[in-house]
């Protein structure tokens, strides 16, 4: 059994650990520090019955915008516990806090664009919409979407604006 719960600044070690075993973009202990210190509420992970870190989802928030809105930094599962649901639990209570906590409009992230699993959990599990291409986005040099989830009505695009 998994429980999904809010991190706490113990479990930072475990949750590199798990970036460092999951994924290819890997952060310094300080960046977890950044991101706990600055929206605690905003960063969850998901521990087994041992009270091992199987995966996490580490957020922030985008508050010098015209509207505030969350990003999603990074999130992983480890292989061992994939295809539980985990990342869509993880995912879903950090969408949660922005929303109620800090009144996000939307929620936005950068996936990897030959990452299909990722993409089809975003985009047909999620809602996540693709926005934009970022050529070149990752440090080996290949391409991100751009993604959002509007919490509510997504604004009118100019077009629908003008009729």
């Amino acid at each position: 059994m998994v429980c999904i719960r809010q991190a706490t600044i113990d479990d930072l070690l475990e949750m590199q650990r798990c970036n460092l075993f999951c994924l290819p973009e890997n952060y310094q202990l300080k960046y977890y520090y950044y991101h706990i210190l600055s929206w605690p509420q905003l960063l969850y992970v998901a521990e087994d019955y041992d009270g091992k870190i199987v995966g996490y989802a580490l957020a922030k928030m985008e508050e010098e915008c015209a509207e505030p809105h969350g990003h999603i930094t990074s999130v992983a599962v480890s292989r061992t516990h994939r295809k539980l649901g985990l990342a869509t639990k993880l995912l879903s209570a950090s969408h949660k806090a922005m929303e109620e906590v800090f009144g996000a409009k939307y929620v936005s992230l950068h996936v990897r664009e030959t990452n299909k699993v990722a993409i089809h959990l975003y985009t047909k599990t999620l809602g996540y919409k693709k926005m934009d291409l970022d050529l070149k986005y990752y440090a080996d040099g290949e391409n991100a979407w751009e993604m959002r989830k509007y919490f509510g009505e997504p604004p009118a695009s100019k077009s629908e604006a003008k009729a």
